[in-house]
């Protein structure tokens, strides 16, 4: 197994991103584009990072210092169990409360408010554990 967030395994998720139904193709709609970093709670720095344009991945791999319009922490183990049984939007909610999942970038409260985006987020959950 890759090591998550690992240019290899970001690189398999910018592909699972862009074929997972109610991703991409929802993203699109309404013209998302972001750079979205990915890592680890108490780290200086995020791990990975894909690229967003109009909805879907265009690049993926380590971060390497590039500005982010989203930056989602947590740790090891809350990503793992994530991977093995993605979190629905009640989940997401109970991890965002006592802060098991943080945005050290990004809004949480009006992405979750906004149903064209907060379906999407739930689903890149899902295409996680399938990267």
């Amino acid at each position: 197994m890759t090591n998550m967030f690992s240019s290899d395994w970001m690189a398999s998720f910018q592909n699972v991103w862009n074929t997972e139904a109610g991703l991409s193709d929802e993203l699109e709609k309404i013209g998302f584009t972001s750079t979205i970093a990915y890592g680890y709670i108490g780290d200086d720095a995020p791990s990975g990072v894909l690229v967003i344009e109009g909805g879907k991945a265009v690049s993926a791999g380590a971060f390497d210092g590039q500005e982010v319009n989203w930056d989602i922490r947590a740790s090891q183990g809350d990503w793992d169990k994530w991977l093995k049984k993605p979190p629905g939007m009640m989940g997401l909610g109970m991890a965002y409360a006592p802060r098991k999942i943080q945005f050290l970038v990004g809004d949480y409260s009006a992405m979750v408010k906004d149903p064209r985006m907060a379906g999407p987020f739930v689903k890149s959950f899902a295409a996680m554990g399938k990267a």
